[in-house]
């Protein structure tokens, strides 16, 4: 294993539904969870950052990453909510809003349950998946947010 499951030590996530896919944020990413805001759209702006949401007074980008693996767009449900999260870009750290159908909970992984995304056989881009892991007897995705979001 590579970067922060490479020792022993379990990873901490927040849990997250994207459809019927569930994917794993590292838990240090997340500043917050909200409720759905307003969103105001950008022109010119690329498909998975549509436009952006008021904070408490502060404008962060709003992403949706189902557009980035190919999902269709539901919806909004009473489950549905923001996860801000501080991701690193280039170099700097970038506060952006990510849409998830529904937000589960923070648990551990273990590195000896993660692997790498299998090179083929998979319907998404290997570049946007950090690992593969087990999770309560189901496959889930934990991606690399800075290269979905750049």
């Amino acid at each position: 294993m590579t970067d922060t499951v490479a020792n022993d030590a379990p990873l901490r996530v927040l849990m997250m539904g994207l459809g019927d896919e569930i994917f794993a944020i590292e838990a240090g990413m997340v500043r917050e969870i909200i409720d759905p805001v307003p969103a105001t759209r950008v022109a010119g702006a690329k498909p998975h950052l549509p436009g952006v949401v008021n904070v408490r007074g502060n404008v962060i980008p709003l992403a949706d990453i189902r557009v980035r693996f190919g999902m269709e767009r539901g919806p909004a449900t009473a489950d549905t909510r923001i996860v801000v999260m501080e991701v690193e870009i280039d170099g700097d750290p970038v506060v952006v809003g990510v849409i998830a159908d529904k937000v589960h909970d923070v648990t551990e992984i273990m590195p000896s349950d993660c692997q790498e995304a299998p090179r083929i056989g998979l319907h998404w881009r290997p570049e946007y998946i950090r690992f593969i892991a087990r999770w309560n007897d189901e496959f889930i995705v934990i991606p690399e947010m800075d290269r979905i979001l750049n």
